[in-house]
């Protein structure tokens, strides 16, 4: 169990760090960047280069990130296991990274995707309005539990998940879009769940191979669909029987005799989810021919869709 003394030590250094960050005094800026890679495991190493999908991972861990951020960690393992270039930095040397993100981008452009936990969330969106201001794209961005402080999401993101729980103290944010988002937004509230906290949301391992999932498909997913995504907000309920990550919500149409119980049914996501993306709808009164409906879903690979 973790004492109170220890919750102070966090909330101070995390206070302290991000005023630091705030204020633009990046303490990694006058030495060596204090990065640790994931070391390719030898069944990466020896698969041809051509056959790896052309991306580079960037993950953060948020205060005293070495002592309860370590899900990044493990995540960055899995990506790189999969053959694609993943690396683990500090949140306070977030800006240093992203130039030389840019720089690599120039040389050598590459799907970008970014992961980060707590004040690493708030370095994900940080490092994106950075990219944003040089017209290069993110993506994938996943935030999880980051903090109030955090930045709305730039349009330079194409796919954008956030996992919170609006209860801590430490993270808590329930990030918006920017004014002019118009791609792939899906936010989970988790607070109703007391399996999760502040300090194990990053190792669920259920959440990592869902991002892991979505990240071996991007090379081949579009990210542009017909008309505008429409984004996601959930708070999910204690009895869910399963955490699922959807990428975005789309419009459906009602048929006659169609309820948000039926189409729950066709589309195969939980009735929950309906309910709460279309406030005012009641789950069993009919729904009027033609009437809207937003309905979670997964961005497919082209392949995948044609089948």
């Amino acid at each position: 169990m973790i004492k109170p003394s220890q919750v102070a030590t966090i909330i101070a250094g995390a206070i302290l760090s991000a005023c630091l960050f705030l204020l633009g005094l990046d303490p990694a800026t006058a030495g060596p960047v204090a990065a640790s890679s994931v070391a390719a495991t030898p069944s990466s190493a020896a698969a041809e280069p051509a056959a790896l999908p052309h991306m580079r991972a960037y993950l953060f861990r948020g205060a005293l990130g070495p002592i309860f951020s370590r899900g990044m960690d493990h995540l960055a393992e899995e990506i790189e296991n999969a053959g694609i270039p993943a690396n683990v930095y500090e949140f306070t040397i977030c800006r240093l990274i992203a130039g030389s993100a840019i720089r690599e981008y120039r040389k050598d452009p590459a799907l970008i995707i970014l992961i980060g936990h707590s004040m690493g969330g708030f370095c994900v969106l940080k490092f994106s309005e950075i990219l944003q201001a040089e017209n290069i794209p993110v993506s994938l961005a996943v935030t999880i539990d980051p903090p109030q402080v955090s930045p709305p999401v730039p349009p330079n993101i194409e796919r954008y998940l956030n996992i919170f729980l609006s209860k801590s103290v430490l993270g808590g944010s329930h990030i918006k879009p920017a004014q002019g988002y118009q791609s792939h937004f899906a936010s989970f509230d988790l607070s109703e769940r007391e399996e999760v906290s502040h300090f194990n949301i990053d190792e669920k391992d259920a959440f990592n191979q869902q991002f892991l999932a979505k990240i071996e498909k991007l090379a081949t997913t579009p990210a542009k669909v017909d008309g505008v995504p429409a984004p996601l907000n959930y708070v999910v309920p204690p009895d869910a029987a399963a955490i699922e990550l959807w990428d975005s919500g789309m419009p459906v149409f009602a048929r006659p005799g169609d309820t948000l119980q039926t189409i729950a049914g066709l589309y195969r996501v939980p009735l929950w989810s309906l309910i709460q993306v279309n406030k005012g709808l009641m789950e069993n009164a009919p729904l009027v021919p033609g009437e809207r409906v937003v309905v979670p879903r997964h961005l497919m690979p082209l392949a995948e869709v044609s089948r």
